[in-house]
């Protein structure tokens, strides 16, 4: 489970990148990448973002201990 955290939280930093570069120089990098920001492929890709987005929620409100104690 741990992994599948990671992969949204790498995937929500992309899509804040993302969203960072339409703010400041409206540059929208995914629909560059595919052909457009309203091809199948970007909204795919807009979509698992999304996706990513909802299910780090739960993550938000997780105990989450750190340090070498709670490895013990």
């Amino acid at each position: 489970m741990e992994m599948f955290f990671k992969i949204c939280v790498l995937l929500l930093i992309l899509g804040g990148i993302n969203w960072g570069l339409v703010g400041l120089f409206s540059f929208n990098a995914v629909g560059w990448l595919f052909g457009g920001s309203a091809t199948l492929l970007s909204r795919i890709v807009f979509v698992v973002v999304g996706a990513a987005g909802l299910c780090a929620i739960p993550y938000l409100f997780a105990n989450h201990e750190s340090g070498s104690a709670a490895a013990e």
